[in-house]
This record gives structure tokens, C-alpha cells and sequence, in this order.
């Protein structure tokens, strides 16, 4: 066996005639099994809530999207439409119009977005899932809204009066040569309000879902125009080919997003605060770990007539600074690991009991996940390993000497 391991080995689990630095090392161990438990746990929690704030967006977005390039909209050839059908790798595609409206009812109004979607979006996103009360209706002069909308106009559903959507007309406006027209400078369009999804408070204030011929009417557009494609894949780890194979259909017409490119404010906006909670409890972890180096301290002058002894009986000043880096190693290494697996045990805990509830029917989310882990137990050996070098650099001669 390896000499300054033995040794290292031997002093970590004896205990020293000296009771305050038996305290220190207890509280030092202590500390790095908390500060490593509360780093994973917190990790842990940052990436449940990620997944569950995704889940959101997620049930409106398709695995890639179709944009026009400039403007709003692009057509769409029914011999391009064909050629898309052809190509095996997508599931499915749905054709759909977006633009922003007036909405009215009675005497309450509001501003969304009007979507125009054909029978093919709901297999094609997990919108179907959201429906609150009420159903998808024939879509013929019907239309689902969110709940926040619901609520802010209060439209019942199946209701024989109509909630009234209002869009500009295209053109010029409403004022030409001879000065104001007659006409109505927007186009109207009845909706019966025949059911309601929930989501978040954000969506449940954005669409009204109504049949694309319908909104491609109302904005008067003919029947190729829209504005997105939705599609979904058979295989998601072929996305990139399946790209290739649409932009070849499309051309530059349309840029491609994935799920994540759709919603990248999102995901950066995450992804940041998940650094941010990781270097600041890291910060924690550096202040924690200073009691490494000072307990490391307090055992070589605890253990400096051992150290001269074995000195004498021809250890070199390099092992014996050796044994106490490794067992500053040890002494992180083994705090981190129970750290976390008592992190594992809260995490796995809340997963399968939900004890911890955000309201009274959601626990709040939490995510195993094996990278937090490897990203925890490698934080605390990378700090380990510097403060055990710093601690175990202070012996020399003229210590051993002394």
C-alpha cells in the first residue's frame, strides 16, 4: 500500500488528545456535508422548475417550426405541400395564420392573437391536453380561448352571442384621394367561444384558436398563405437531417427553429440563473472550505512530534506533505459524497411523496439528475484538492525542525 496513504488514512479516522481540534475536524466535515447536500438539492430544484417552465411552451411549440424569413407571411404550393408529405421522417405538419386582433364582447375588450390552425395541429403539438372546459367545437365559427381571456371578457361558451374579433384591413387605411372612405377600416369576424384551455397566465392570455380558411378570410388571404408550419418528427436525433430535407422544399423563404431556438430568451434566461445559483453556492463552498485548510493546519501541529519521527526514520519532506493533501482529499471527498447522497435521498423523497407542495395539489418540482451529481462531487474535489495543497504546503524543515 501506498506509505502516505496509509498514514493518511490512519489519521483520518484516529482522534487527536486534543479535544478542540477533534471539534474542528467534526465541524469542518459537517460543513462540507451540508455545503455539498445543499448544492446538489438546490441544483436538484433549479432543474425540476426548469422542466416544469418549459412544460409550458412546450405544449404550443412542435419539434421545428417553419418562419417566414421577412415579413409575416409565405406561401405554400400545394406542390410543396406534397413534397413535404413526402419525406419519412416527419409525422406530421400543420399549416397555421397568427395575427394580433381586437377582441370584443359586450362591453369588454381585450387585445390577443387570433390563430388560424387546421384539423392536422392538434396531433401535431399536445394542445389537445390544455383544454380547460368546453370542446374544439367543428371550428366552423367557432373558437377556443384561453382562461385568461375568458375571464377578462367573461364570454360564456356555446353562447348565441358572439365574441366580435377585429382586424385592420391590408392596405393604405382608410383615407384615400377624396378623403375618408365609407367603409369600415377593419374586418369583423363572429366567434362562438366553444371551449377553453389553461396553461399559464402568460398563454391563457394570448390565442384564440379559430379554423385557418376562417382567419385566412379575415385577413384576406388566399388559401396558400400562412404564416408558420408546424411539424413533428418521427425521430428527434434526425432533426438536423429532416432540416436539410424541408429547407430543400421551402428554400430561403422559411428559417427552421427547434423547440429550444423557438423559445431561446427562455432558455438563456435559464440558463443563466442556473449559473448564477450555481457559482453563488459555489461562493459558499469556498468560504466552507477555508475550514479545510485551517483544520489541515491544526492537525500538522497536532501531529508534529509524529511528523518528526517519521521524518527521522526517513520519510521525505515531500511525503509528508503528502499525507496531509491526501488527507484533505479524503476528508472533502468523503463530506462530499455524503452530502450527496443525503441530497439524493431528500430529492428522490420529494419525487415519490411530494412533501414539499407549491399549492395544496403541486409539489413542487424536482429533477434526478446524474450530471448535477458529477457537477457537485467534482466542485468539491477540484476545491478540496486547492485547499488541501495550500494546507499541506505550510510543513517544511525547519517546521519538522522546530
Amino acid at each position: 500500500m501506498n506509505f502516505p496513504f496509509y498514514i493518511a488514512k490512519r489519521y483520518l479516522r484516529s482522534k487527536s488528545s486534543q479535544n478542540a481540534v477533534n471539534i474542528i475536524n467534526f465541524v469542518t466535515f459537517l460543513v462540507i456535508v451540508i455545503g455539498s447536500a445543499a448544492l446538489f438539492i438546490v441544483l436538484s430544484a433549479f432543474a425540476g422548475l426548469k422542466t416544469f417552465s418549459l412544460s409550458f411552451s412546450n405544449t404550443f411549440d412542435p419539434d421545428l417550426k417553419a418562419s417566414p424569413t421577412t415579413g409575416k407571411y409565405f406561401s405554400l404550393m400545394p406542390s410543396e405541400e406534397a413534397a413535404l408529405q413526402d419525406i419519412p421522417e416527419l409525422a406530421n405538419f400543420s399549416k397555421e395564420l397568427e395575427e394580433r386582433a381586437y377582441l370584443t364582447f359586450k362591453e369588454k375588450s381585450t387585445i390577443a392573437y387570433i390563430k388560424g390552425v387546421d384539423e392536422r395541429y392538434r396531433s401535431v403539438t399536445g394542445v389537445d391536453s390544455t383544454l380547460q372546459f368546453g370542446n374544439w367545437g367543428n371550428m366552423e365559427y367557432n373558437g377556443v380561448i384561453g382562461i385568461g381571456i375568458y375571464n377578462l371578457l367573461g364570454v360564456p361558451t356555446n353562447n348565441r352571442t358572439p365574441m366580435m374579433v377585429l382586424v385592420p384591413k391590408p392596405g393604405k387605411g382608410s383615407f384615400t384621394q377624396q378623403g375618408l372612405t365609407n367603409s369600415k377600416p377593419y374586418n369583423e369576424l363572429p366567434l362562438v367561444v366553444s371551449g377553453v384551455y389553461a396553461v399559464e397566465e402568460g398563454l391563457d392570455k394570448k390565442y384564440v384558436f379559430a379554423q385557418l380558411p376562417l382567419i385566412q378570410k379575415l385577413l384576406e388571404k388566399d388559401s396558400t398563405m400562412v404564416s408558420g408550419i408546424n411539424f413533428k418528427l418521427n425521430d428527434l436525433s434526425k432533426i438536423d437531417a429532416v432540416k436539410s430535407s424541408i429547407q430543400a422544399v421551402l428554400g430561403d423563404k422559411v428559417q427552421l427553429l427547434t423547440r429550444q431556438e423557438q423559445n431561446s430568451t427562455l432558455h438563456r434566461m435559464l440558463k443563466t440563473e442556473n449559473l448564477a445559483t450555481y457559482l453563488i453556492f459555489t461562493l459558499v463552498l469556498i468560504i466552507a472550505l477555508f475550514n479545510v485548510v485551517g483544520a489541515i493546519i491544526m492537525m500538522i501541529l497536532d501531529k508534529q512530534q509524529n511528523s518528526k519521527t517519521l521524518f527521522s526514520l526517513g520519510t521525505t519532506i515531500k511525503e509528508l506533505r503528502r499525507i496531509y493533501f491526501i488527507q484533505g482529499l479524503l476528508v472533502t471527498s468523503l463530506g462530499g459524497l455524503i452530502g450527496v447522497l443525503i441530497g439524493t435521498l431528500l430529492i428522490v423523497s420529494q419525487l415519490v411523496f411530494g412533501w414539499l407542495k407549491i399549492t395544496p395539489s403541486l409539489a413542487y418540482p424536482v429533477e434526478f439528475d446524474a450530471m448535477n451529481l458529477l457537477i457537485v462531487m467534482a466542485t468539491i474535489v477540484v476545491l478540496g484538492f486547492i485547499s488541501s495543497k495550500i494546507a499541506s504546503s505550510r510543513i517544511s524543515k525547519k517546521m519538522i525542525a522546530a
